[in-house]
């Protein structure tokens, strides 16, 4: 599977997730060619404060051994926020994929810091789709990147 493969996963997530009413992002965890899981932003949907796209995903995923985390890719519609960035090295996650950046930048420089691989695919699709969600719904955008 590629990065555009692995990301219209998360994609496929992310409208699941805009459909749901919650906030247009998702990811998926590839690990040794295999999607083991998938999530998407539920903040919304599970009244909850940190279900962000990717730890959806790892919450998908279940208890994983370390070394599989060691050896995934996580792939993201949406630069991946501070606490995202602090779960993918929390679990040692070598390489991410994202969607886009145009619309907000999380913690990309720490991750490539601390030697994660950022590759960033800059889809026209992940942008439209978060775009038109925050044109819709800003306050609940602001709430999801923590600002008033």
């Amino acid at each position: 599977m590629d990065d555009t493969e692995l990301l219209a996963v998360a994609i496929g997530q992310a409208r699941v997730g805009l459909a749901e009413g919650g906030v247009p992002i998702g990811a998926a965890i590839l690990i040794d060619g295999e999607v083991v899981a998938a999530g998407r932003n539920r903040r919304v949907q599970l009244g909850s404060a940190i279900r962000h796209g990717e730890t959806d995903a790892l919450e998908v995923a279940g208890r994983l051994p370390a070394s599989k985390y060691r050896r995934a890719t996580m792939a993201t519609t949406l630069s991946p926020c501070d606490m995202c960035t602090g779960a993918i090295l929390l679990y040692g996650i070598p390489r991410v994929v994202m969607g886009e950046n145009r619309t907000f930048v999380g913690g990309e420089d720490l991750l490539r810091a601390r030697g994660v691989e950022v590759v960033n695919l800059d889809s026209s699709e992940c942008y439209d789709l978060l775009h038109g969600f925050i044109a819709e719904h800003p306050e609940i955008w602001n709430e999801d990147i923590g600002e008033e």
